[in-house]
């Protein structure tokens, strides 16, 4: 894992409250037990239409957030299941801080001890 010291970075807003790892990392991308595919998975309900282009109004799909390495979350992020590849897709696409006001106890473990920084 990755030293963090200090980063300064873009940081993108999604303030909805209650986004549960089946919304950050849908159930069809937990086929394997390594971080291969995660990119591709996540959010991808949300962030995707059925066939495939991107939404323009996902946050990371704006062109000033495409780089952001900072997620501002609503209370509650990270709810639902205990799947760490939720955070793996998070550590994938670049995400190396999240701020909120409160996130789930055991997403805020998997961040922790994958070097994503979850600050409340």
């Amino acid at each position: 894992m990755e030293k963090f010291e200090k980063l300064t970075a873009v940081a993108a807003p999604m303030p909805a409250s209650n986004i549960d790892t089946d919304i950050i990392m849908p159930k069809a991308f937990l086929k394997r037990i390594d971080k291969e595919g995660v990119l591709e998975g996540l959010f991808h309900d949300i962030r995707l239409y059925e066939d495939g282009t991107e939404r323009e109004e996902f946050v990371l799909n704006q062109p000033e957030y495409r780089n952001a390495r900072i997620l501002v979350t609503g209370p509650n992020f990270g709810c639902g299941s205990s799947r760490e590849h939720a955070v793996w897709g998070l550590e994938k696409r670049g995400i190396k801080c999240l701020i909120g006001s409160s996130f789930a106890g055991i997403f805020f473990d998997n961040c922790a001890n994958n070097g994503v920084l979850a600050i409340v």
